[in-house]
């Protein structure tokens, strides 16, 4: 029976978890130094597309609304929202896009290519090109997580919450365990789903990850009358993107481009300690009802703010690190780490277990860097717009 340490309660961490529990793999133990589901996830929008932008991208997301579909029957309280999703593009934005719609073709992707977009109730610019995505969705974080956590606590996962890993034990040039500040912990692998705080915990076990951090936000509002029935969209040209919320409210989340990389302090950081800039907020309002007519004065009642993390070739970084055996690293999924989570934990499992995926994620391995091309990167202090514009 295996001994596994999965450092990170966000949506990878616990979707890791159930993927080996459904396979009984062994005592399995999540640790976080907060509440499961809290971080980013809990911060997320958690739209979900399958039209992404490179084949293990596309496959991965197709196996992501798969397992949606099978949660939804799974897991008590949460159902996938099967809206469909928008994506927006300017006429000078759309070339590059449509580069990819043969990739598509080829993989069985379905998609409708609207120009000029005439979905209602939105009010498009005149030379905006829409790309459908009529299997897309969202998921409400403040369901899925709760329904998670609890399958897994039904499953005899061990959630340790409030507990900071300090140190990932090795031994032989292998993995052998972690540290808490009160106990030291055996394992046979450890996956670690820590995001933002990767670096800071492996780095002194010579592990480097070009990953960089950015602070994005998300506001819910309350609309003066009922919305229209709408898909979840990316409205790339306005910078924002939208979907239903609970309630009859309507969730927007609008990206900062000139906002430098943030860098986190220490292990012990919070995101409760994170600030919107001034003024946010009714942009980001300002521009959903551009979008939006219907939403043109909803009375804003919440917010929040995440963290974004994107490696240095914009791709996700997931799998085995080659150089101790035993640890495994998954994160970096840019915008979409709520999107990407089942199939992630998924391909965890399977590297864990089998040593390979059904899936060929080869291209996300955390061994692809080049070592002087990786330090460069972390040195270089760079503003979202110097990254990849990529959403969920």
């Amino acid at each position: 029976m295996m001994d596994i340490v999965i450092i990170g309660a966000g949506v990878t961490g616990l979707s890791t978890a159930y993927h080996l529990a459904k396979r009984k793999a062994g005592r399995i133990t999540v640790i976080d130094k907060g509440p499961a589901g809290d971080g980013s996830s809990s911060r997320a929008a958690g739209i979900c597309t399958g039209l992404l932008w490179t084949e293990a991208g596309i496959r991965v997301r197709r196996r992501c609304l798969e397992l949606y579909a099978e949660l939804s029957r799974d897991l008590a309280g949460y159902a996938f929202q099967r809206t469909g999703c928008l994506n927006l593009f300017s006429a000078s934005d759309w070339p590059a896009r449509a580069a990819l719609l043969p990739l598509y073709d080829r993989l069985g992707a379905r998609y409708e290519v609207h120009a000029p977009p005439l979905f209602e109730p939105f009010r498009c610019a005149p030379d905006n090109v829409a790309l459908y995505d009529p299997l897309g969705g969202y998921s409400e974080p403040s369901q899925y997580l709760p329904a998670l956590t609890a399958a897994l606590r039904a499953a005899g996962v061990a959630i340790l919450q409030y507990t900071r890993v300090e140190e990932v034990l090795t031994a032989n040039g292998a993995v052998t365990g972690v540290r808490t500040a009160g106990s030291t912990m055996r394992a046979d692998a450890v996956v670690c789903a820590t995001y933002g705080w990767t670096r800071l915990l492996l780095a002194p076990l010579g592990v480097t990850v070009p990953v960089k951090a950015f602070v994005h936000q998300r506001f819910e509002a309350e609309p003066r009358a009922p919305l229209p029935p709408f898909p979840a969209v990316n409205a790339n040209p306005l910078g924002i993107y939208a979907r239903p919320a609970l309630e009859g409210r309507v969730l927007v989340g609008i990206e900062t481009l000139d906002r430098p990389g943030f860098e986190i302090p220490d292990a012990q950081f919070n995101l409760s300690s994170l600030t919107i800039s001034p003024g946010l907020r009714g942009m980001a309002l300002d521009r959903l009802a551009t979008l939006l007519p219907a939403a043109g004065g909803a009375r804003p009642v919440s917010e929040s703010v995440g963290l974004l993390t994107f490696s240095l070739d914009g791709e996700p970084v997931l799998g085995p690190v080659v150089q101790l055996p035993g640890l495994y690293l998954g994160l970096a999924f840019h915008s979409g780490g709520f999107a990407y989570n089942p199939g992630a934990g998924e391909l965890l499992a399977q590297y864990v277990l089998e040593g390979r995926t059904a899936i060929d994620v080869s291209t996300w391995s955390p061994s692809r860097f080049d070592a002087s091309e990786a330090a460069q990167y972390l040195a270089t202090p760079l503003r979202q717009s110097q990254t990849f514009r990529r959403r969920h």
